[in-house]
């Protein structure tokens, strides 16, 4: 079984691949019963989205082996949620990652973003 810290470093070093802007990873462990880490990352268009959110899932599959468990958002492709059990990818448009705010909500929550990439 791969470590949550080798999986968010996979993830990271996909969404590179493609460009992705802004790139997050926030602890979430202890906080929801959903995952234990997010990764937060930006795309310019609404294709660029897409693309970065397929990309991490085709890259891990292929590469390593490891599949999601799901996904959301495909379609308008303004936030797509790839989910790898303890590690949730987000990748968003600008104005959709600003307006839900995730790394400030999860701040509040009594954490700071642990890596800014």
């Amino acid at each position: 079984m791969i470590e949550d810290t080798e999986l968010t470093r996979l993830i990271v070093d996909a969404l590179e691949d493609l460009k992705a802007l802004d790139i997050r990873i926030v602890d979430v462990r202890g906080q929801t019963s959903v995952t234990d880490w997010l990764v937060i990352a930006s795309g310019t268009s609404s294709r660029h989205v897409k693309s970065l959110a397929d990309h991490v899932a085709q890259d891990l599959k292929t590469k390593h082996g490891i599949a999601a468990l799901g996904s959301e958002g495909e379609d308008a492709a303004e936030w797509v949620l790839v989910d790898f059990d303890t590690v949730v990818l987000h990748v968003m448009q600008p104005p959709i990652r600003e307006f839900y705010d995730l790394e400030r909500l999860w701040k509040r929550r009594g954490r700071e973003p642990d890596v800014a990439h």
